[in-house]
């Protein structure tokens, strides 16, 4: 995107004028963490780095861009000038997408110098925020019904369309089978499904008129959608239709129910399709779910076999923020840290080491310096020097298997909808000594 350099606040361009014309250009190294988990969330799922590194190298001021700055009178030509040549040319290290993280952890750490450092802080933000925000709730939809087909439905209710299409990424890295958004299905490669609409239901002369025609433009992966009139004698229709539709070649699915008491539906209709020869249909349900609805829905026991989840998954309704930041944490030779109430930060460039029991269930985390050791296993890794990648990203499989992988170390408390956990995360010694030398040189500042 051209304009993707302006996609930032005014203040990233007014701090970037100020370090140039000040010569404050040493090396700094800022952190994005999350302060505190949202009091449902015992874990958060990293997401977004990918779209970090695509932003980073390709991060450029375009002359469309310095013009319009220029218009605005806030810049001096020679800082313009300089604009021209703006790249980004630093290292960044990360704990690599699909790992289980929690509060005060590095999700990302960038080293470059301060000016490069602090402009790329609000696209950075925005980016992992986002997708680590909808990765940690849709999770929450795998964990309540771990063995059905879960589809992002949500592109018509998000936040924009980047929103609708980092949500279908984001929900498939923690364990959804595919989206409804054919955008996303070519961008990512993700697995697309749909069914049919009301409408052409309702334009048609019948509901079994309707079906017909959709299974005669459409014969493989058929779902027809049997709530437009009255749910159950829609399925009937599709049980008195199969015979010829199964003479054709004719391959139906599943039947979508979008309405009404779905738990009730669903017994009625499974009874209807099993008592009509056609127990091999299966039954999809959609409409304002959530992680609870389909916890709900299993606990009851109803037959449903999938679940189109949208609005609520993919606008985080119970849980719409993450009290994230991007914070300063060493420049110029020193650790630097902000010690405002409530916000106070630890200082220096960090190491996360996630301990583990004998079975293989994590039990801690610690937080270090890089360079130091602590047990346990090391999860910040470099994955760009000098302004670009240095490996080839990982593939969204293998994403979704390090979420699968991580939840399966969890402690069972950790993976309860309705628990509230506090995993234990340590600050190392060398951490609160750089703290302490921080302190103090503010104190003599």
């Amino acid at each position: 995107m051209s304009e993707e350099a302006l996609l930032t606040d005014l203040y990233e361009l007014t701090m970037l004028a100020a370090y140039v014309e000040h010569d404050m250009q040493d090396e700094a190294v800022f952190e994005f963490f999350v302060r505190a988990l949202p009091p449902q969330r015992n874990f958060l799922i990293a997401a977004g780095l990918e779209q970090v590194c695509d932003y980073l190298e390709a991060l450029r001021f375009s002359a469309e861009d310095r013009a319009w700055l220029a218009s605005t009178g806030r810049f001096s030509p020679a800082f313009l000038r300089w604009l021209g040549d703006f790249r980004f040319t630093g290292e960044v290290s990360a704990v690599p997408e699909g790992t289980l993280v929690f509060a005060d952890e590095p999700l990302i750490r960038v080293t470059a110098p301060l000016p490069q450092a602090q402009f790329v802080e609000s696209r950075l933000m925005n980016i992992v925020n986002f997708q680590t925000l909808i990765a940690s709730k849709a999770v929450r939809s795998r964990l309540a019904a771990p063995d059905a087909l879960l589809v992002d439905f949500g592109l018509r209710r998000a936040h924009g369309a980047e929103a609708a299409l980092m949500s279908a990424r984001a929900s498939f890295i923690a364990g959804f089978d595919g989206t409804s958004n054919l955008l996303a299905g070519k961008r990512f490669g993700l697995p697309v499904y749909g069914t049919m609409a009301h409408a052409f239901i309702e334009a048609c002369a019948s509901e079994t008129e309707a079906f017909e025609r959709y299974a005669a433009t459409h014969t493989r992966q058929v779902t027809f959608l049997i709530d437009t009139y009255d749910t159950e004698q829609g399925a009937r229709h599709v049980v008195a239709l199969m015979p010829r539709l199964r003479a054709r070649g004719v391959e139906v699915v599943s039947v979508r129910i979008d309405s009404g008491h779905l738990a009730k539906h669903a017994r009625a209709v499974r009874q209807i399709l099993d008592e009509g020869g056609c127990g091999d249909i299966r039954i999809f349900v959609s409409g304002n779910l959530d992680e609870a609805s389909l916890l709900h829905l299993k606990e009851i026991g109803a037959p449903v076999d999938g679940f189109g989840v949208g609005t609520r998954m993919n606008v985080s309704a119970d849980a719409p923020y993450l009290d994230c930041a991007y914070k300063l944490q060493h420049y110029a030779g020193r650790p630097r840290r902000k010690r405002s109430t409530g916000k106070a930060t630890w200082p220096g460039a960090k190491q996360i080491f996630r301990r583990s029991d004998a079975q293989g269930e994590i039990v801690g985390d610690t937080l270090t310096l890089e360079g130091e050791t602590a047990p346990g296993q090391a999860l910040v890794v470099q994955v760009m020097k000098c302004g670009r990648r240095i490996a080839l990203s990982d593939s969204l499989l293998s994403l979704r298997e390090r979420v699968r992988a991580g939840l399966a170390s969890l402690p069972p408390a950790y993976l309860d909808l309705g628990a509230q956990c506090s995993y234990p995360v340590e600050i190392s010694s060398g951490i609160r000594h750089a703290a302490a030398l921080a302190d103090a040189h503010e104190a003599h500042a």
